[in-house]
């Protein structure tokens, strides 16, 4: 027996047309496939992809009908993400721009910011990557050093950024800079985007250096701004006030899909059983144990992502279950990747050569590395645990 919450009509009519869609239109090539471990074949897929669902009008569902959306609810996106899951595909974003830019200039943008930005991330036109945590800022954010000066009608910024996610894709960079270095360190901050290059393609001012993963991979940049340049229009939210800005996107990045969080895990899972079954170790009862340590806790996410549901239901924001659900899985995904690791055996030290001439680590390998950052990124659990004693538990704050 499961626990389910009954969506209502409208839910199970928005259902039926998604998963009829889906059987019409899901791509062969890209059933099953993990767009963090996408080939390049798969990559420029990926794009064509999301292209349809964009034509659809299955993108950025959740705006308004103003904003180029459907105006469509937390559950109507809670339905989205099953249904591709269901039919095991990915369902494409428009990336942070769709999480992070677009709920902060919808709350602090002019009416000239919103008919101008929203609509170039709604059909990929601007590409964004993040540009808040610096080598000296990053749970204290609010010590940012990044220098912002206003000179006519641009703003001018200078400093470095680190972790810069997607930096090589992206055209926009969303900004914090300090452009009141005199006011208390919450205030005189401005929110800028910063366009990665002038019109006629040169360097807008700024060098992005890529950062070597443990994967191989280099999906990381610090990123350094040398004078970079932007209309004085492009500042959210106004001159100064950048951290009221701010707390709009890191509650987006923090609050995410939690209702529909269990998906990729659920999916991993399954992976994980055939794989078990596969190399014969499904018989082995510590590995047994195991499996069902990652079902019990999948199925808490699950539970949790119903949670979620039922707040939006009756109009409650995320709040601090969005820390406990972010803090649950990230500290789940490490565990149960070390595990597999143990569940491969001597498989798991073996690097394939790829047709490149590189050593690469596969889906495994790769994921149980990368589970190593996510107690880091979107808030650190130690930040989370804060969160949760603070505003769940009702502990005093430390000194």
């Amino acid at each position: 027996m499961t626990l389910e919450i009954e969506l209502g009509p409208e839910a199970d009519i928005f259902r039926a047309e998604v998963r009829n869609w889906l059987e019409t239109n899901r791509p062969a090539e890209l059933i099953g496939v993990d767009p963090d471990h996408a080939t390049t074949a798969q990559n420029a897929a990926l794009a064509d992809w999301a292209e349809t669902v964009h034509r659809a009008g299955l993108m950025c569902i959740s705006w308004s009908v103003e904003h180029g959306g459907r105006g469509l609810s937390s559950i109507e996106m809670s339905v989205l993400d099953e249904e591709f899951a269901r039919a095991d595909v990915p369902r494409p974003t428009r990336g942070v721009g769709e999480w992070l830019v677009a709920p902060a200039i919808m709350a602090w943008g002019t009416d000239e910011q919103k008919k101008y930005f929203l609509p170039r991330i709604l059909d990929g036109t601007d590409v964004y990557c993040q540009g808040f945590s610096e080598p000296e800022a990053g749970s204290d954010l609010a010590s940012l050093r990044t220098a912002g000066r206003i000179d006519g009608d641009e703003i001018v910024v200078s400093g470095q950024k680190v972790w810069t996610s997607g930096a090589t894709r992206a055209n926009m960079l969303f900004c914090l800079c300090r452009t009141d270095p005199d006011a208390p360190r919450h205030r005189g901050i401005s929110y800028v985007l910063i366009p990665m290059r002038h019109p006629d393609g040169s360097a807008n001012g700024i060098e992005l250096r890529p950062i070597r993963q443990m994967t191989g991979d280099s999906d990381f940049t610090e990123t350094f701004l040398d004078e970079a340049r932007a209309p004085v229009d492009n500042i959210i939210g106004g001159v100064n006030n950048g951290w009221n800005v701010t707390m709009t996107t890191l509650g987006s990045e923090r609050a995410g899909s939690t209702t529909t969080q269990h998906l990729p895990f659920a999916r991993q899972l399954r992976m994980a059983i055939e794989l078990a079954q596969s190399n014969g170790t499904n018989t082995d009862p510590v590995v047994r144990q195991q499996l069902a340590w990652a079902h019990t806790h999948v199925e808490i996410m699950r539970y949790q992502g119903l949670a979620s549901l039922s707040d939006a239901i009756a109009g409650r924001t995320a709040g601090a279950r969005a820390s406990i659900i972010k803090m649950f899985w990230s500290e789940y995904s490490r565990v149960f990747l070390d595990r597999m690791a143990n569940v491969r055996g001597a498989e798991a030290m073996i690097l394939p050569m790829q047709s490149a001439g590189r050593y690469e680590p596969d889906y495994w390998t790769a994921s149980m590395l990368q589970s190593r950052s996510s107690t880091i990124w979107g808030g650190t659990a130690e930040v989370q645990r804060n969160i949760v004693a603070e505003r769940v538990l009702g502990l005093p704050r430390g000194n």
